[in-house]
C-alpha cells in the first residue's frame, strides 16, 4: 500500500494511508428522501485496494424492516455479491496492474462514476469523503461502527455485545496476534450449503491439512441463531475435503446448570462446534497460533 509522506496536511504519521470512503445508502423511497445507511466503501486513494462492509446481522436487518417496512431484503441481501462480482469485472478489464499503480485509484474512482448511473435507484453512494489511516480493515471498523452499525442508549452500554460487537473483538484479537492475513474472512456459506443462502461464516483458517471456521454468536440477543450455525456446520462437515473444526466465539460464557445455555452448548458440541466465550478468545487464538505458523 503507497503511504502518505510526513508532509501530509494532517500533520503525518509515519505509514499513514490517504483513504477515501463512500457511505452506502438505502432509499426505497426517493419522493420522501428518507434513508438508512447500511454500509461502507473504503478505498486506497493511490492503488485503488478495498474493503467493503455490509448489514448482515438480523439484528442489522430489523433496524431496517422499523424504519422502512416495505424494505426488499433480497435485493440487500444479494447486494454485497453483486457489488463484488462488479468491481472484479472492472478489475479484469481494467487489467490487475492498474490496482497496484498509480491507476489504481483513478480506475476505482471511474467505476463510482458509473455506478452512480447504473445501482438501483433505491441504493446510492453518499458523498465521497477523505481520511487517513494506518490500516484498513481497523479503519473500516471504525467507519462502519460511527456510519452503520446499531447505536444503543446509554442505559445498554454495559449490556452484553451484539454478534457485531463479538467480530468486532474478534478481528483485533487476529490483529494483534499478527494473524490477519492468514485468515479468510466472510466465506460464504453457499459453497457447502444451497445457492442463495445468505450466511457468511465470520472467518476461516488452514492448518496441516484441516480446514478451521470460526463464527459470532450473541447467545443473549440471538440464542436462537445457533440453529443456523449447527446446520451449516454439519454440511461443511460432510461435504469439505479437508478435515474440519469449528469454534462460535459467544457474546458470554455458557454457564452449566443455565438451561439455556446448557442447551446451546450441547447442540453446538453434538456437530462438532466448540464455544468459546469472548472473553477466552484471546488465550484461544495464543493456542491456535502455532499451529498456523507451522
Amino acid at each position: 500500500m503507497t503511504e502518505v509522506p510526513a508532509s501530509n496536511p494532517r500533520g503525518g504519521v509515519p505509514g499513514e494511508i490517504a483513504c477515501t470512503y463512500h457511505v452506502l445508502r438505502y432509499t426505497p423511497n426517493l419522493v420522501r428522501d428518507e434513508w438508512v445507511n447500511i454500509g461502507i466503501l473504503l478505498f486506497n486513494s493511490a492503488t485503488g485496494e478495498r474493503r467493503l462492509r455490509l448489514i448482515e446481522d438480523e439484528e442489522e436487518y430489523r433496524r431496517v424492516r422499523r424504519l422502512h417496512p416495505q424494505a426488499d431484503e433480497a435485493v440487500l441481501r444479494a447486494l454485497r455479491d453483486d457489488l463484488e462480482e462488479r468491481f472484479q469485472s472492472a478489475e479484469a478489464l481494467a487489467g490487475q496492474g492498474d490496482l497496484h499503480s498509480g491507476n489504481g485509484g483513478r480506475t476505482s474512482q471511474l467505476l463510482l462514476a458509473k455506478w452512480d448511473n447504473t445501482l438501483s435507484n433505491a441504493l446510492q453512494l453518499a458523498s465521497q469523503k477523505g481520511v487517513f489511516a494506518t490500516d484498513l480493515d481497523a479503519e473500516l471498523e471504525r467507519l462502519y461502527a460511527d456510519h452503520v452499525a446499531v447505536q444503543y442508549s446509554p442505559s445498554r452500554v454495559g449490556a452484553p455485545g451484539s454478534r457485531a460487537r463479538v467480530r468486532s473483538y474478534c478481528s483485533q484479537v487476529f490483529r494483534q496476534a499478527h494473524l490477519w492475513e492468514r485468515i479468510e474472512k466472510s466465506v460464504r456459506a453457499e459453497k457447502w450449503t444451497l445457492p442463495g443462502d445468505p450466511l457468511r461464516i465470520d472467518y476461516s483458517y488452514r492448518r496441516n491439512g484441516t480446514r478451521g471456521f470460526v463464527h459470532t454468536l450473541s447467545v443473549t440477543r440471538a440464542p436462537g441463531d445457533f440453529k443456523q450455525l449447527a446446520y451449516t456446520a454439519e454440511r461443511i462437515h460432510a461435504k469439505e475435503k479437508l478435515k474440519t473444526e469449528f469454534a462460535a466465539v459467544t457474546d458470554v460464557p455458557l454457564i452449566p446448570g443455565n438451561k439455556r445455555d446448557d442447551f446451546v452448548a450441547a447442540a453446538l458440541r453434538e456437530v462438532g462446534i466448540e464455544p468459546v466465550a469472548m472473553e477466552g478468545f484471546a488465550v484461544w487464538v495464543a493456542k491456535l497460533k502455532p499451529l498456523l505458523l507451522q
